[in-house]
């Protein structure tokens, strides 16, 4: 079954600085959790992954937490491979659209964006939008090799609406979207979602499977 959302609006987030926006969506945003394992066979880890989402009249905020085994973050350079290190993702779809969009970030905050058509047919964000994404990683930012052990970190990322071809003033009533954690090279590999993926094997690049975030 599809999950749907209804993103609050908060004005004030763009008024603070990132650290402070995490207290503010901690009381008023809404939270949900990315606990779907859709591949329990071949992948069965299922760290402990929640997110908070509430928008401005300019950006969408989501602040990951996350729990859970190991941790990984060797890409340091926007638009690498991030899925490989431990990682979290936002994929989304403007109603009408044939492309959809998918940002993806691993705990130190290095990210990759791009709007596409599917997994092989992209358009990479340029460095001057990759600078507009705003980020904090309570990880910091300087790459290392995989630790073992348990950790607990959070990344908070805001999404200029503008980055998808929307106003902030004039959003759509709904977009569809989904929210994943994964971590390819790993010791532990995994393969959550938000919104259930009925497929035979991980695959993040299916709109059809997305759910509702409601403005």
């Amino acid at each position: 079954m599809k999950k749907s959302i209804f993103v609050p609006f908060l004005p004030e987030l763009d008024n603070l600085d990132l650290e402070k926006v995490s207290d503010v969506l901690e009381e008023k945003a809404v939270r949900q959790s990315i606990e779907c394992v859709n591949w329990p066979e071949q992948f069965s880890y299922k760290p402990i992954t929640v997110f908070s989402i509430a928008r401005s009249q300019k950006y969408l905020y989501i602040n990951y937490f996350v729990r859970g085994n190991c941790l990984l973050a060797i890409n340091d350079k926007d638009n690498g491979p991030v899925w490989q290190d431990s990682c979290v993702e936002f994929f989304v779809q403007i109603p009408g659209e044939k492309e959809y969009y998918n940002f993806e970030f691993n705990c130190i905050g290095t990210a990759l964006a791009a709007k596409r058509e599917s997994r092989e047919l992209c358009t990479h964000f340029t460095s001057d939008k990759m600078a507009q994404i705003k980020r904090y990683a309570s990880a910091g930012n300087k790459p290392f090799q995989e630790m073992q052990g348990i950790f607990a970190w959070e990344l908070l990322v805001a999404i200029p609406f503008s980055l998808l071809g929307l106003e902030g003033d004039n959003l759509p009533k709904t977009v569809n979207a989904n929210f994943y954690k994964c971590a390819d090279n790993s010791s532990l590999p995994h393969y959550l979602s938000w919104s259930p993926i009925q497929t035979k094997c991980p695959d993040f690049h299916r709109p059809e499977f997305f759910g509702e975030l409601h403005f």
